[in-house]
């Protein structure tokens, strides 16, 4: 029985999930493999069954501390560093960021990303700086198959301030274990504004940073 043929098992397989139970005893339960659970269930918000321990819960070690630390040191620095941007260094970021993860071809503005955060701050960017017209954004949604469509798509709406009717047709991706184990559970969107002038005024932005002229010496 394929995938598809296994609605009931998966159905089940989250309803076990979201009681708390691991995914190596759901799949012993269901009679199907782990990476079958594991499919499944990723988007399925859990709280762990606790489990009986003979003693108390192993505290970080010295080395797993210091590390800690460091990570939350540094978080701190960071943001005292860099602080609240001014429109310059607001404007600057979003060129930095479009120059690394943006499409370079002509006529659209195209800007694809996992991590919401820098969904995000593209959005805010581009309508800040230009002057946009939000019937023309439209935005592709790449998602494993076996993850929630309909979650993953109000998700990308709310962060994006994009209507869920101004979504294209989302790219299902077929999960294949042998390239990548780990998967977004909303996937990777792809924002994208049709207006030439504006990719043009981008790209324009881009060629400035990028330039002799805007390194410092």
């Amino acid at each position: 029985m394929g995938y598809r043929g296994k609605l009931a098992e998966r159905a089940q397989a989250r309803r076990l999930r979201a009681t708390g139970l691991p995914m190596a005893d759901i799949a012993a339960r269901l009679g199907v493999s782990k990476s079958s659970v594991s499919l499944w269930v990723r988007d399925v918000a859990f709280a762990p069954r606790p489990r009986a321990t003979r003693g108390r819960r192993r505290a970080p070690n010295a080395l797993q501390r210091r590390k800690q630390a460091e990570i939350a040191r540094l978080l701190a620095e960071g943001r005292d560093r860099v602080g609240r941007l001014s429109e310059r260094e607001f404007l600057v970021a979003g060129v930095a960021l479009y120059a690394g993860e943006g499409s370079k071809g002509d006529r659209s503005v195209i800007f694809a990303n996992s991590d919401p955060r820098m969904v995000a701050l593209f959005c805010s960017w581009l309508r800040h700086f230009f002057e946009i017209d939000e019937s023309r954004l439209r935005v592709r949604l790449y998602l494993h198959e076996g993850l929630d469509l309909a979650a993953a798509t109000a998700f990308w709406s709310e962060l994006t301030g994009i209507s869920e009717s101004q979504f294209l047709k989302p790219y299902r991706a077929v999960p294949d274990p042998s390239i990548r184990r780990a998967k977004h559970v909303h996937g990777c969107v792809g924002v994208r504004y049709s207006c030439s002038s504006t990719h043009r005024s981008i790209m324009g932005l881009v060629g400035a940073l990028l330039s002799d002229a805007a390194i410092p010496g």
